[in-house]
């Protein structure tokens, strides 16, 4: 459900955006995305894609074309079972069906379970520096995890993750736009001005923040999903965007 892609077309506006470090903040509340913001995700289906791209072996699509017809097929299989494991599975037997020219075997079959089975067994890489930023930042803000997806897997991933003594709550929502962060913003009684989500999703994170009236610090990683990528928009006035290159600059910050 990913590709390799670096984010693109950021618009010059961040030239005005704050990178200096600020006086430190009073407390606030820290709304922080789990997947490839805490610790890496994208990776593990990039590896099992490739291993599907690879199995499949087409003799008229190319690699590339092969996963542009994933990418579509995990459009829809998101539009209608959701996000999470079972969900990506879907979209690689799918992929399989319409693009092979013969019937998909049980043994076929078992094997495209395989690679995504080999993701729901990856250990969890937290990104550098995130446990003790985390643990510090605990002792001045309150911290929330708000990702979406399939909420037995991502707890599960926070419980192994080791983090979850930092957060005073999780949120697993099912798509992130911007009336889910003003309804969480409402649940959890966050002032928009002292309220930031962090992460490095534009799709996800960022752009539905703004627009619900919080601030946001985007934080790129180089695997971002394709399906995540957007261009980052210019903040609202009154309300702050940070773009920082590493998690542990969220010190200097908060």
């Amino acid at each position: 459900m990913q590709d390799a892609c670096p984010i693109v077309a950021r618009r010059q506006s961040y030239n005005r955006l704050v990178k200096e470090p600020l006086s430190p903040l009073p407390p606030q509340t820290l709304l922080f995305d789990a997947d490839d913001t805490l610790w890496e995700n994208n990776i593990y289906f990039e590896r099992a894609i490739a291993a599907f791209i690879s199995y499949l072996d087409h003799r008229v699509h190319t690699p590339e074309e092969v996963r542009e017809h994933l990418n579509t097929c995990e459009h829809a299989t998101i539009a209608k079972y959701g996000y999470g494991l079972a969900s990506f599975c879907r979209s690689l037997i799918d992929c399989f069906e319409q693009l092979s020219a013969e019937p998909i075997t049980p043994e076929k079959h078992a094997r495209i379970v395989a690679f995504t089975e080999s993701i729901a067994t990856s250990e969890i890489e937290l990104l550098p520096a995130v446990e003790s930023t985390l643990r510090s930042l605990a002792e001045r803000h309150r911290l929330l995890m708000v990702t979406k997806g399939n909420h037995e897997e991502q707890v599960d991933k926070l419980e192994r993750s080791g983090l979850r003594e930092f957060f005073s709550a999780i949120e697993v929502l099912p798509e992130k736009n911007n009336s889910a962060y003003r309804e969480l913003a409402a649940r959890h009684s966050c002032d928009p001005s002292s309220t930031w989500m962090i992460g490095n999703s534009p799709r996800s994170d960022i752009n539905p923040a703004l627009a619900a009236g919080l601030n946001a610090v985007f934080i790129p990683h180089d695997f971002t999903w394709v399906l995540e990528h957007e261009t980052v928009d210019t903040p609202p006035v009154g309300q702050r965007l940070l773009e920082l290159k590493a998690f542990a600059d969220l010190m200097r910050h908060f």
